[in-house]
């Protein structure tokens, strides 16, 4: 067995001593660190990397501190008056997935992974004996938030698309027949951007017992709700809840997650519990509630909308110049993720590309043009030439 590395020591400079420090020692601090990552003008392809667009209307709300206690539906005590931003944003994103706020209910959380972990465990109180039947190509965040729940996961296989395998899953179930399935479908998977069929993942895990479907649609809900051609995904298809995020695309500093669970499959109140809270959100920050708020009532449905339709014209226009340059695309129909053959390590590092395996990717999200992608593309060709930079 290898010796494990040691850890690398803290930096002491950063060490929080006993005594306060000097706030414009740090203050500069902060400044210096600020200055060096806006140097690093490498594109982050990726991932989002936009903020600058946006800040100048967001900037005044962070110096607010809202605390949200309860669901967002039940008014009490502790209410602070910006609960009425967060219904507004519930609506907005019911709507996305095909329900009413009459259908549908939830809460904004402070992360995706915090709104991943509300769903699955929301599904745990309606069927709190089955396995999660997970696919292979799901974001590994899916099975870290079941382990932390307790719950048995099953892993399914999936297509060469990236899609979760229904002959697989229906396999998986008939060996726990009788139990109920609660599987988690993917809109957005990772690598390739693939998305799971709702309705076909229900009808295959059918012959299990009670079926509960959670959408995981961190990375692709959006682009989803405004293209036509993809499979079907949300809650008007079947699933019973769903998570999404809005700060990806949207460009917000701080990440923000959407839970949306169906009305009827929510639970009565617990006992005991003096703050109505059916949910079980429990205290959360309002803060990305009202950075969602703000970004959405800036674009209205029509800008999200058109914002979509570029990002996906982007990644068209990337999947044919990759394939002109022999990199050998992939792309998911509407998905904002282009995979290509994996470059040498200095295009990778150039353009701080994810790779998993042998393959990159590009996500098509801010400050993604064709012109960054005929840079990229140049970088590509220079490479299979045996140029460096």
């Amino acid at each position: 067995m290898s010796p494990r590395p040691a850890p690398n020591p803290p930096d002491e400079n950063l060490a929080i001593g006993y005594q306060p420090s000097q706030p414009t020692a740090d203050a500069h601090q902060l400044h210096q660190l600020y200055r060096s990552l806006r140097r690093d003008e490498r594109p982050f392809l990726s991932f989002p990397d936009h903020l600058g667009e946006v800040m100048g209307e967001l900037t005044p709300l962070l110096g607010l501190f809202v605390d949200h206690h309860g669901d967002p539906y039940s008014r009490n005590v502790f209410a602070t008056g910006t609960h009425g931003y967060e219904d507004a944003v519930l609506e907005y994103f019911a709507a996305l997935v095909g329900a009413s706020p009459d259908e549908a209910h939830g809460y904004v959380a402070s992360s995706p992974h915090d709104a991943l972990l509300h769903g699955l465990a929301m599904s745990r109180r309606r069927l709190p004996e089955p396995s999660v039947y997970v696919s292979e190509q799901a974001h590994y965040g899916v099975s870290r938030a079941c382990g932390l729940l307790g719950m048995n996961t099953v892993s399914v296989q999936a297509l060469p698309d990236g899609t979760m395998d229904a002959q697989d899953l229906r396999l998986q179930t008939r060996m726990r027949r009788g139990a109920g399935a609660l599987v988690v479908a993917t809109c957005g998977t990772p690598l390739h951007g693939a998305i799971d069929d709702v309705a076909e993942l229900r009808a295959a895990a059918g012959g299990s017992g009670p079926v509960h479907v959670h959408v995981d649609a961190t990375a692709g809900g959006l682009a989803a709700a405004h293209t036509d051609q993809v499979p079907p995904w949300s809650l008007a298809h079947g699933a019973y809840s769903i998570t999404m995020s809005g700060h990806g695309l949207l460009g917000l500093p701080v990440p923000a997650g959407i839970s949306l669970v169906r009305r009827e499959r929510i639970p009565p109140t617990a006992p005991g519990i003096t703050v109505p809270d059916r949910l079980g959100a429990g205290s959360c920050s309002g803060l990305s509630a009202l950075l969602l708020w703000t970004r959405l009532r800036s674009l209205g449905r029509a800008g999200v909308a058109a914002m979509v339709a570029r990002c996906q014209d982007v990644a068209a226009y990337a999947f044919e110049q990759f394939e002109l340059a022999g990199a050998s695309p992939g792309c998911f129909p509407g998905s904002l993720t282009v995979t290509f053959d994996r470059p040498p390590p200095w295009v990778v590092d150039k353009w701080r590309l994810a790779c998993v395996g042998i393959r990159a990717q590009i996500t098509t999200t801010g400050p993604m043009t064709h012109t960054t992608v005929d840079e990229l593309v140049a970088d590509l060709s220079a490479a299979r030439l045996g140029n460096a930079a």
